[in-house]
């Protein structure tokens, strides 16, 4: 099995996007995915998320003209359309109640509860952390720690200059320090 670059993978989509594009999905999904459920807090919306991510990153590249995705920077493009959807969908739910509910597709055969049970719980523990940090610190933790962006990725996702995106970083990794430490007395 051959390694997909980026700058191969740019080649490829201006040459046939449409035989390329399945490269690209098998590329990035498995970070939108994990990225994703961090921000929305619940797997259906993240896989939701990264379904339509790549439905619309799919429609503009049949837009683009072949130059212009030769020079994409493909994750941080990709992840500007992830972290929109994921804002709006965070813009949608503060217009509506919540509902909690039990999660009924972890009851998988074969499952240990137990390890269901730990494994939930310090995925709650760790999205209530973060939430508690603001919204640029979040995203920059997420997109570096979760999904492995570089710097100047996530100053192109977020708009922020790369220096800013460096201290959001710094900040939201010191707050985190924070609320463990906080946690723990």
């Amino acid at each position: 099995m051959t390694t997909i670059t980026v700058e191969d993978l740019n080649r490829r989509l201006a040459d046939d996007t449409d035989g390329a594009f399945p490269d690209l999905v098998r590329l990035l999904q498995d970070g939108v995915y994990s990225g994703a459920l961090q921000f929305t807090r619940d797997p259906h919306d993240a896989q939701d998320v990264t379904q339509e991510t790549f439905v619309r990153a799919y429609r503009a590249l049949h837009r683009y003209e072949s130059d212009q995705i030769r020079h994409l920077e493909l994750r941080a493009w990709v992840w500007t359309i992830a972290l929109n959807l994921c804002r709006n969908l965070a813009r949608s739910r503060s217009r509506r109640p919540e509902v909690t509910g039990v999660d009924v597709d972890r009851s998988v055969a074969n499952e240990d509860p137990a390890a269901i049970a730990t494994e939930s719980a310090d995925s709650a523990m760790w999205r209530r952390r973060l939430l508690r940090l603001k919204e640029p610190q979040r995203n920059a933790v997420v997109l570096h720690h979760v999904v492995g962006l570089q710097h100047h990725e996530i100053a192109e996702i977020t708009g922020r200059n790369e220096n800013t995106t460096r201290s959001d970083l710094r900040r939201g990794l010191a707050a985190l320090r924070g609320i463990i430490e906080e946690e723990s007395l």
